[in-house]
C-alpha cells in the first residue's frame, strides 16, 4: 500500500486502521458517548453493554471468556500488568525466579529488570537459537519449583519467529509456574483460537491488528486473577484489576479488529501475505548485492516479516536513501533512537556489524505486487547510490 508517494513496509510497527473498525467506533464518539460505568441511566447502560460485547469478541479470538479480558492502554501496559502484577503480589512466596525469552520485547525485559531491582526476584534470560526459537530442552533445564513465571512471546516483532507456545507452556505448567505470552504480533501471523487453553496470561495490542492506537487487552485466566496486583488504583473497574473509565470507542474498535482475525478468511489472507513476502525476498536476492535473511527459514515465521541484512552497508544509510519512497525500520519502533544494535539480532548470534546492516521490512495485507516491485527498485537505487559514494570517498 502507498501513503502518498511512500510505500508502507512497516506493518509490524503499526497497521492501518481497517475501515470496518473505524465505522464501528464512530457512533461512540458522538451519540453513544455515555460513561460505561454510569449505572443509573440508559446512556451508561448502553455503553456498558458495548464494552461487555467488545470483551466477549476479543475473548473469542483466543478462546477465552469475557470476564477474563482486561482492557489496557496497549500491549506495553498489558505486559507490565502481567509481570509486575504477578510479581508484586508474590513477594512473600518461595518461587523467586522468573524466566524471560532473550528476544522478548523491550517492555517485557524492562519489567523483568524492575522485578529484579525493586522486588528481589532472580530474572534469567532463556537463550534462543540462530532462528530465534526457545528450545524446549533449554526451558526444561531452566525450570524448577522455584520458578514463578515464564514469559515467551508468540511471534517476534523483529525477525518474525513463531514459537511453539503449546509445547513451551505445557512444559512450564508441569513445573507449576505461570506462563505469560506477549501475543501483540500474533493475530496477523497465526490462528489464536485455542490459545487460552495453553497460556495463563496473554497480551494483545489493537494497532498491531488493524485496530486503533491507545488500546490493548490482557487475558488473565479467571483462577489467576486474585494473584495479580493492579498497577492502577481507583474506582475498581474491570474486576479491580485496572481502574479508570474504559475508552468505549477504542474497545469497540479493537473488538471489530479481533472479529476480522477470528474469521476463517484470515487464513487465506495470511497465505497470500506469505506469497508476497517471498516474492519480495526473491527479488532482493536477484540484486547484485549480497543479502542475508535473519530469522527462521521455514513456515514458523510471521508471513509478512522480512528482516534483511545488507552485507557491507549500514541500515540507517539505506533507510535514509530510501526516503520518502519506502517506509521500513531497523527494528522495533519502541526502541527508536537507541544507538545500539538490536538485542534480538544479537541474541540470535549476529555481531554488531551484521545487526547494524539489517532492516525489518514488514508487508501487509494491502501490499501489492506493484508495491513490491517498486520497493525493490528503490532499494536497488539506494544501494547503487551508496556504493558510488563509498567509491568516491576511497578514490
Amino acid at each position: 500500500m502507498k501513503i502518498g508517494s511512500t510505500i508502507y513496509l512497516d506493518h509490524q510497527a503499526t497497521t492501518p486502521i481497517d475501515a470496518r473498525v473505524l465505522a464501528a467506533m464512530t457512533p461512540y464518539y458522538s451519540e453513544s458517548f455515555g460513561n460505561p460505568h454510569s449505572s443509573d441511566h440508559t446512556l451508561g447502560w448502553e455503553t456498558s453493554r458495548a464494552v461487555d460485547d467488545a470483551a466477549a469478541r476479543i475473548a473469542r479470538l483466543i478462546g477465552a471468556d469475557a470476564d477474563e479480558i482486561v482492557f489496557t492502554s496497549g500491549a506495553t501496559e498489558a505486559n507490565n500488568l502481567a509481570l509486575l502484577g504477578l510479581g508484586r503480589r508474590a513477594v512473600a512466596v518461595d518461587r523467586r525466579r522468573i524466566l524471560l525469552g532473550a528476544a522478548e520485547h523491550k517492555c517485557v525485559l524492562a519489567a523483568g529488570r524492575a522485578l529484579e531491582d525493586h522486588y528481589g526476584f532472580e530474572v534469567e534470560h532463556l537463550p534462543v537459537d540462530a532462528e530465534g526459537f526457545v528450545e524446549a530442552s533449554t526451558l526444561e533445564k531452566s525450570l524448577g519449583d522455584d520458578v514463578l513465571l515464564v514469559s515467551i512471546m508468540a511471534v517476534n516483532n523483529e525477525i518474525g519467529t513463531i514459537q511453539d507456545i503449546k509445547k513451551l507452556s505445557g512444559i512450564t505448567k508441569n513445573h507449576g509456574a505461570v506462563f505469560h505470552c506477549d501475543a501483540a504480533q500474533a493475530p496477523v501471523a497465526i490462528d489464536l483460537r485455542n490459545f487460552a487453553e495453553y497460556v495463563d496470561i496473554l497480551s494483545l495490542s489493537a494497532h498491531k491488528m488493524h485496530g486503533p492506537k491507545g488500546i490493548g487487552a490482557v487475558y488473565i485466566a479467571r483462577e489467576l486473577q486474585d494473584r495479580i496486583e493492579p498497577l492502577i488504583y481507583g474506582g475498581g473497574q474491570q474486576n479491580g484489576l485496572r481502574s479508570g473509565t474504559v475508552p468505549v470507542p477504542l474497545c469497540v474498535g479493537m473488538s471489530v479488529a479481533a472479529d476480522i482475525f477470528a474469521d476463517a478468511a484470515a487464513a487465506d489472507q495470511r497465505k497470500e501475505l506469505r506469497r508476497k513476502r517471498d516474492r519480495f525476498v526473491d527479488e532482493l536476492n536477484d540484486l547484485a548485492w549480497a543479502i542475508r535473511v535473519n530469522g527462521p527459514k521455514g513456515p514458523a515465521r510471521h508471513p509478512g516479516n522480512a528482516n534483511i541484512g545488507f552485507t557491507g552497508f549500514a541500515a540507517h544509510n539505506i533507510l535514509a536513501a530510501l526516503q520518502p519512497h519506502v517506509a521500513a525500520a531497523t527494528g522495533s519502533a519502541c526502541t527508536s533512537g537507541i544507538p545500539e544494535p538490536s538485542h534480538v539480532l544479537k541474541a540470535i548470534g549476529l555481531n554488531s556489524d551484521e545487526a547494524e546492516s539489517s532492516i525489518r521490512f514488514s508487508l501487509g495485507f494491502a501490499t501489492t505486487d506493484d508495491d513490491i516491485d517498486e520497493a525493490v527498485d528503490r532499494v536497488k537505487e539506494a544501494l547503487e547510490k551508496l556504493s558510488k559514494a563509498e567509491l568516491m570517498q576511497s578514490a
